[in-house]
């Protein structure tokens, strides 16, 4: 029996080391950029922030738990 190579799908395209390294360089100065703007904002700014979309999330899972109750009540 013949062995199986390792073959790229085809729908994945040859990696360019070019663009790798792009990538790479992007994704560093993405990372670098938002350390500058979060180094920008206020502690107490930051510390609202997550306590509001943690007060949101929260609300969202509300929802998703009242639905999910409607649906597992029986019907009549």
């Amino acid at each position: 029996m013949p062995e199986k190579k390792a073959t790229q799908k085809p729908t994945e395209m040859p990696k360019d080391p070019k663009l790798e390294e792009a990538r790479a360089h992007m994704h560093a100065a993405f990372e670098n950029v938002h350390k500058i703007a979060e180094s920008m904002i206020p502690e107490g700014l930051r510390d609202n922030q997550r306590a509001a979309r943690k007060e949101f999330l929260l609300g969202l899972r509300s929802l998703v738990e009242a639905a999910i109750e409607r649906v597992d009540k029986p019907v009549k």
